[in-house]
């Protein structure tokens, strides 16, 4: 029994440094290489920290882009979804409303054209970017709350479209913070 002891202690104890000490400082020196050293991307306006890149908000205001819901209030601390199933009749309801509230601010589009990611939660709840089918979805009604040509905003939807990472991971999709920081300064 004493020759499988030690070696178990032995290798618990080598797990322990290496993954304790060992990766940990190999991560945190991969973070400092990133920009910001890890810290996150800061979005600032005239000096005023906004957001940032890559942490969800919520845009409630009608002459903004919205971006997707939260199941976390857009809580960086508390990231995670909702776990409800696609069958939960809370989660059908929350979905119903959240189409219901959609259609009111945007009157002049049909049900079955609004795109699942403004209805529905990510993963994370903090979800930066919508699809760019999303933000175009959007345009009637920000171009008439601020009183400019839809041609306008598409081009300026079209100039912040992302491509899917190497051309074919994921989808085309629009980081909201930056829309909406760039819709600010648009004349």
């Amino acid at each position: 029994m004493k020759q499988h002891i030690l070696p178990a202690i032995r290798l618990t104890v080598i797990c322990l440094v290496f993954f304790v000490g060992v990766y940990s400082l190999l991560i945190l020196g991969i973070a400092q290489a990133a920009p910001n050293h890890g810290e996150g991307e800061v979005v600032t306006v005239n000096d005023k920290v906004v957001g940032y890149k890559l942490e969800g908000q919520s845009f409630t205001n009608d002459k903004y882009f919205n971006g997707r819901p939260s199941a976390v209030g857009y809580n960086a601390a508390g990231s995670g979804g909702s776990n409800k199933g696609p069958s939960n009749p809370d989660y059908l309801k929350d979905v119903q409303n959240k189409i219901d509230t959609f259609l009111v601010h945007n009157p002049t589009i049909d049900t079955e054209d609004i795109p699942a990611d403004l209805i529905t939660a990510s993963g994370s709840g903090l979800d930066p970017d919508i699809s760019a089918k999303s933000a175009l979805v959007q345009i009637p009604r920000i171009a008439k709350c601020r009183n400019i040509s839809q041609d306008k905003l598409t081009d300026l939807v079209q100039h912040n479209i992302q491509a899917p990472l190497l051309g074919m991971l994921g989808t085309e999709r629009v980081n909201v913070l930056q829309l909406n920081t760039e819709l600010d300064n648009l004349k």
